[in-house]
């Protein structure tokens, strides 16, 4: 079973990264916004080019996400990663 020391640790580290992705997210949304504006004032309005870094950078957040919410292994499935590499 883990020690006390050990779940202070990952909880600690947990926690960081859920505000270092907080972090993230808060830099997407207000640069998307800024670049939406600057399209509005600056466009005809033919190509919403902001659509751009838009997408490219909601991947990066999209997989950022993942490793900060993804569901961890459970026991049941190291064990048997475990098993197989024995």
């Amino acid at each position: 079973m883990t020690d006390e020391g050990d779940l202070l640790e990952r909880a600690i580290a947990n926690l960081k990264k859920k505000r270092e992705f907080a972090a993230h997210l808060l830099a997407y949304v207000l640069v998307n916004v800024f670049l939406v504006a600057i399209w509005a004032v600056t466009s005809d309005g033919t190509l919403f080019w902001p659509i751009f870094p838009i997408l490219g950078w909601g991947i990066g957040l999209v997989f950022h996400a993942w490793d900060v919410y993804g569901r961890l292994p459970g026991e049941e499935q190291i064990h048997r990663e475990m098993e197989r590499l024995r």
